[in-house]
Order: structure tokens, then C-alpha cells, then sequence
């Protein structure tokens, strides 16, 4: 099952547990027997009836031989009154069930609690849910793999000798940083790696972490660009954050053509991300 899935059930759940909340808080309805408004006047013409309790339009009948039923006033009558103190029935005026103050602020807060309720759900699943809420729009996606969690090494990467043999400076680099920093030494800013799905540059890029024994972040391009203004660079910072935290490591982002277009020739979203230091 999916998490969205899983989300709206919980949702489901959680309103269904208000509902009944809010049900319990509301006027309850009367048990026992009903019985017709007509059949009430019989027995009271009878003698048959010993008390009647009045709410509103509802009685709570008592008959001499203790049998309990519920009837219900149709319309105005004014004569009922008349007709049982003529038969001698004890008359109780009951007033009318009001609900607690804790049940009229439910009922009043509950239709916008369930829309915000239901504005978070959504806005969580725009945003990728998961446990970070649903106002962290800037924060990173991206995912962290330690030192100890990366098995991949170059000799897991079949072919790309050329590739490898040219990375593999970095790979010295960022196990001895120091050694390099004595002597002047700068590494790249990054390694642009191009091809066909398929050829192993996601492959590659553990690899070097693998070799190197650093820390590896890996991301989509895709992940950068959202339907909100400023989101993306907003991420784009986070993950930077991020690295800075776990240098020296390596960040991989995949399919950076989503982000990495001509500038001008995009969106306002695209050209804000791209400008990020």
C-alpha cells in the first residue's frame, strides 16, 4: 500500500473518530417503543395513561401498567394539556436538551479544523509527504548515504576506464585533503557526467564516494523545480547546508537537465534555481 494511500485512511479515521465525538456531544435521541400521536390520545381518553413527560414536541408516555413509549407532537395542541389533567395524568414539562459548551465549540471549529486537516493531507502530498510536514517546502530531498552504507567501488563499475581514471584525482582528494591544501592544491567544483540512461553514471558516482570513504548525497534535478516561486532555490540551499555539515562529501544530482537549461529560456523558477550560488 501506498504512503498516500495510507495518509487518506488515516484521515478517514481520524474523521470518523470526530464524527463520533461530535455525535456523542449532540442530543441524544430517545430510546424504547414509538408509538403513533393518535394511539397516545386513545389510551389518554382510555385512562389508560399515568404520566406524561413533555420536551418540546416529544412525550415520554408512562402507562398505569408501566409500559414505557415515546410519541411525538405533529402539530400545535392546544387541548392536550386540557385533556390530561381531565384524566388526572401527571404532567411533567421537561426543558429542552441543550448541548455543553464544549460540544457548540466543536461544532463550531470542527468544518474548519477538517479543511485545514484536509489542505495539510494534500499540501503533504504535493511536497512529497513523509515526516517532514507539510510546511517544509524548503527543505532538501536530498538522501544521505554514509560512508558505511556505500559497498560500491570501482571495481563494481564495469567499463568506463577513461572515466575512472579521470576521477580518480578526486578520489585522492577527499581521502587526504590536507596533502593537496599544502601544496595549493584546488579540487573541482563538480564533474559533469553525460550519456544514455543505462551507462553507469549514477554507478560511478557511488563509486567515488565508495572509494573515497565519504558521505554521499544523491538527488533528481527534477526535485528542484516546484509549482511555488522560490521553493526550489530555497532546497537548493538547504542541501548545500547539508554538505557543509558532512564535508567533505559528495552531492550527485540526477538529471540535472531539469534545472540546467539555457537561461532566459525557462521559467522564473528554473532561472532563480540555476542562479543559486
Amino acid at each position: 500500500m501506498s504512503d498516500m494511500a495510507k495518509n487518506l485512511i488515516l484521515w478517514l479515521v481520524i474523521a470518523v473518530v470526530l464524527m463520533s465525538v461530535f455525535q456523542s456531544f449532540g442530543p441524544s435521541e430517545s430510546n424504547g417503543r414509538k408509538v403513533d400521536y393518535s394511539t397516545f390520545l386513545q389510551e389518554v381518553n382510555q385512562d389508560q395513561v399515568r404520566e406524561a413527560r413533555i420536551n418540546g414536541r416529544e412525550i415520554n408516555v408512562t402507562k398505569k401498567d408501566s409500559n414505557r413509549y415515546t410519541t411525538y407532537i405533529p402539530v400545535n395542541d392546544p387541548k392536550l394539556l386540557d385533556n390530561l389533567l381531565t384524566k388526572n395524568v401527571k404532567v411533567v414539562g421537561e426543558p429542552p436538551e441543550e448541548p455543553s459548551l464544549l460540544a457548540s465549540i466543536f461544532i463550531s471549529w470542527f468544518p474548519m479544523l477538517l479543511l485545514i486537516g484536509v489542505w495539510i493531507f494534500f499540501m503533504r502530498q504535493m511536497q512529497g509527504g513523509g515526516g517532514k510536514g507539510a510546511m517544509s517546502f524548503g527543505k532538501s530531498k536530498a538522501r544521505m548515504l554514509t560512508e558505511d552504507q556505500i559497498k560500491t567501488t570501482f571495481a563494481d563499475v564495469a567499463g568506463c576506464d577513461e572515466a575512472k581514471e579521470e576521477v580518480g584525482e578526486l578520489v585522492e582528494y577527499l581521502r587526504e585533503p590536507s596533502r593537496f591544501q599544502k601544496l595549493g592544491g584546488k579540487i573541482p567544483k563538480g564533474v559533469l557526467m553525460v550519456g544514455p540512461p543505462g551507462t553507469g553514471k549514477t554507478l560511478l558516482a557511488k563509486a567515488i564516494a565508495g572509494e573515497a570513504k565519504v558521505p554521499f548525497f544523491t538527488i533528481s534535478g527534477s526535485d528542484f523545480v516546484e509549482m511555488f516561486v522560490g521553493v526550489g532555490a530555497s532546497r537548493v540551499r538547504d542541501m548545500f547546508e547539508q554538505a557543509k555539515k558532512a564535508a567533505p562529501c559528495i552531492i550527485f544530482i540526477d538529471e540535472i537537465d531539469a534545472v540546467g537549461r539555457q537561461r532566459g529560456a525557462g521559467s522564473a523558477v528554473v532561472t532563480m534555481n540555476v542562479s543559486r550560488p
